[in-house]
Protein backbone atom coordinates (compact mmCIF):
# COMPACT_ATOMS: atom_id res chain seq x y z
CA UNK A 1 0.00 0.00 0.00
CA UNK A 2 1.07 3.58 -1.08
CA UNK A 3 0.63 6.15 1.81
CA UNK A 4 1.35 9.97 1.11
CA UNK A 5 0.36 12.98 3.36
CA UNK A 6 0.29 16.99 1.90
CA UNK A 7 3.66 18.78 0.45
CA UNK A 8 2.40 22.57 2.26
CA UNK A 9 4.39 23.55 4.83
CA UNK A 10 3.34 26.51 5.79
CA UNK A 11 -0.59 27.38 7.77
CA UNK A 12 -3.43 26.98 6.10
CA UNK A 13 -7.00 28.43 6.08
CA UNK A 14 -9.70 26.03 6.06
CA UNK A 15 -13.22 27.89 4.69
CA UNK A 16 -16.38 25.64 5.04
CA UNK A 17 -19.00 27.48 2.76
CA UNK A 18 -22.38 25.58 1.64
CA UNK A 19 -26.11 26.04 1.69
CA UNK A 20 -28.96 24.64 2.59
CA UNK A 21 -32.25 24.52 0.63
CA UNK A 22 -35.26 24.63 2.78
CA UNK A 23 -37.83 24.94 -0.11
CA UNK A 24 -36.85 22.93 -2.52
CA UNK A 25 -39.64 23.47 -5.00
CA UNK A 26 -38.71 27.05 -5.43
CA UNK A 27 -36.04 26.34 -7.53
CA UNK A 28 -36.45 30.11 -8.96
CA UNK A 29 -34.79 31.01 -5.24
CA UNK A 30 -32.20 28.62 -4.69
CA UNK A 31 -30.57 27.80 -8.23
CA UNK A 32 -28.90 31.67 -8.22
CA UNK A 33 -27.07 30.52 -4.66
CA UNK A 34 -26.24 26.59 -6.17
CA UNK A 35 -25.01 28.24 -9.59
CA UNK A 36 -22.91 30.94 -7.98
CA UNK A 37 -20.08 28.77 -6.02
CA UNK A 38 -19.29 26.68 -9.20
CA UNK A 39 -18.38 30.65 -10.94
CA UNK A 40 -16.41 31.83 -7.61
CA UNK A 41 -14.59 28.53 -7.98
CA UNK A 42 -14.15 28.50 -11.42
CA UNK A 43 -12.72 32.26 -11.20
CA UNK A 44 -10.15 31.70 -8.42
CA UNK A 45 -9.34 28.37 -10.07
CA UNK A 46 -7.98 30.77 -12.74
CA UNK A 47 -6.34 32.94 -11.62
CA UNK A 48 -4.03 29.94 -9.68
CA UNK A 49 -3.26 28.67 -12.61
CA UNK A 50 -2.78 32.76 -14.04
CA UNK A 51 -0.42 33.32 -10.70
CA UNK A 52 1.66 30.46 -11.16
CA UNK A 53 2.28 31.60 -14.33
CA UNK A 54 3.46 35.05 -13.27
CA UNK A 55 0.81 36.78 -15.37
CA UNK A 56 -1.75 37.69 -12.17
CA UNK A 57 -1.54 38.82 -8.49
CA UNK A 58 -2.16 35.10 -6.24
CA UNK A 59 -5.27 35.50 -4.69
CA UNK A 60 -4.21 33.11 -1.93
CA UNK A 61 -6.51 29.90 -2.78
CA UNK A 62 -5.27 26.73 -2.74
CA UNK A 63 -7.96 24.47 -3.96
CA UNK A 64 -11.24 22.80 -3.09
CA UNK A 65 -13.27 20.02 -2.55
CA UNK A 66 -16.86 19.97 -2.85
CA UNK A 67 -19.00 17.91 -1.10
CA UNK A 68 -22.95 17.20 -1.18
CA UNK A 69 -24.55 17.54 2.34
CA UNK A 70 -28.23 16.07 3.59
CA UNK A 71 -29.42 19.36 2.98
CA UNK A 72 -27.37 20.93 0.79
CA UNK A 73 -23.97 21.37 -1.19
CA UNK A 74 -20.55 21.98 0.94
CA UNK A 75 -17.20 23.07 -0.36
CA UNK A 76 -14.15 23.04 1.81
CA UNK A 77 -11.41 25.50 0.21
CA UNK A 78 -8.32 25.68 1.49
CA UNK A 79 -6.16 29.37 1.35
CA UNK A 80 -3.11 30.49 2.09
CA UNK A 81 -4.16 33.32 4.78
CA UNK A 82 -7.55 34.90 6.15
CA UNK A 83 -6.25 38.01 5.04
CA UNK A 84 -6.09 36.68 1.43
CA UNK A 85 -9.66 35.38 1.73
CA UNK A 86 -11.31 38.24 3.24
CA UNK A 87 -9.91 40.63 0.11
CA UNK A 88 -11.59 38.19 -2.35
CA UNK A 89 -14.61 38.03 -0.27
CA UNK A 90 -15.27 42.20 0.07
CA UNK A 91 -13.68 42.86 -3.88
CA UNK A 92 -15.98 44.26 -6.25
CA UNK A 93 -13.60 42.93 -8.90
CA UNK A 94 -14.20 39.65 -8.14
CA UNK A 95 -17.38 37.19 -8.70
CA UNK A 96 -18.13 36.88 -4.80
CA UNK A 97 -19.50 40.71 -3.61
CA UNK A 98 -22.20 40.41 -6.48
CA UNK A 99 -22.89 36.74 -5.71
CA UNK A 100 -23.68 37.96 -2.01
CA UNK A 101 -25.31 41.35 -2.78
CA UNK A 102 -28.14 39.19 -4.79
CA UNK A 103 -28.28 36.82 -1.94
CA UNK A 104 -28.99 39.32 0.36
CA UNK A 105 -31.46 41.25 -1.94
CA UNK A 106 -33.58 37.45 -2.23
CA UNK A 107 -33.16 36.45 0.97
CA UNK A 108 -35.17 40.00 2.24
CA UNK A 109 -37.62 39.28 -0.48
CA UNK A 110 -37.92 35.28 0.38
CA UNK A 111 -36.66 34.62 4.00
CA UNK A 112 -35.87 31.40 4.98
CA UNK A 113 -35.94 29.55 1.19
CA UNK A 114 -32.07 29.42 1.41
CA UNK A 115 -29.65 29.74 4.03
CA UNK A 116 -26.18 29.77 3.44
CA UNK A 117 -23.08 29.20 5.79
CA UNK A 118 -19.47 29.06 6.49
CA UNK A 119 -16.56 28.24 9.01
CA UNK A 120 -13.38 29.57 8.84
CA UNK A 121 -10.42 27.61 10.42
CA UNK A 122 -6.73 29.00 10.69
CA UNK A 123 -4.70 26.40 10.91
CA UNK A 124 -1.14 27.23 11.71
CA UNK A 125 1.33 24.50 10.37
CA UNK A 126 2.23 23.29 13.94
CA UNK A 127 -1.48 21.49 13.78
CA UNK A 128 -1.73 20.29 10.32
CA UNK A 129 -1.72 16.19 9.83
CA UNK A 130 -2.69 14.38 6.81
CA UNK A 131 -2.66 10.58 5.44
CA UNK A 132 -3.91 9.33 1.62
CA UNK A 133 -3.53 5.93 1.13
CA UNK A 134 -3.58 4.17 -2.06
CA UNK A 135 -3.82 7.40 -4.33
CA UNK A 136 -6.47 9.06 -2.42
CA UNK A 137 -6.03 12.61 -3.91
CA UNK A 138 -8.70 14.77 -1.86
CA UNK A 139 -8.68 18.00 0.66
CA UNK A 140 -5.35 18.96 1.40
CA UNK A 141 -3.54 17.06 -1.23
CA UNK A 142 -5.34 17.45 -4.03
CA UNK A 143 -5.38 21.25 -2.96
CA UNK A 144 -1.33 21.17 -3.04
CA UNK A 145 0.15 18.09 -3.45
CA UNK A 146 0.87 15.29 -1.73
CA UNK A 147 4.89 13.61 -0.95
CA UNK A 148 5.69 9.90 0.29
CA UNK A 149 5.03 9.75 4.28
CA UNK A 150 8.21 8.68 5.15
CA UNK A 151 9.07 12.53 4.15
CA UNK A 152 7.31 13.80 6.88
CA UNK A 153 7.02 10.42 9.07
CA UNK A 154 5.75 7.06 9.50
CA UNK A 155 3.29 8.05 12.28
CA UNK A 156 0.24 10.39 12.83
CA UNK A 157 1.68 11.87 16.16
CA UNK A 158 5.50 12.44 14.14
CA UNK A 159 3.74 14.05 11.23
CA UNK A 160 1.44 16.45 13.09
CA UNK A 161 3.55 20.06 12.45
CA UNK A 162 6.34 17.97 10.57
CA UNK A 163 8.12 20.26 7.58
CA UNK A 164 8.83 18.05 4.19
CA UNK A 165 11.97 16.11 4.56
Amino acid sequence: MQHHTHAHDDDVVVFNIGMTIARPHRIDLWWPVFVAMPRMIAELERNRAAAERGEAEDLGFLGATTLMGRRGPWVVQYWRSTEQLYRYASSADHAHLPAWKAFNAAGRKHPGAVGIWHETFAVPASGVETLYGNGAQIGLGAATGTVEVSRRGARARTRLGSRVA
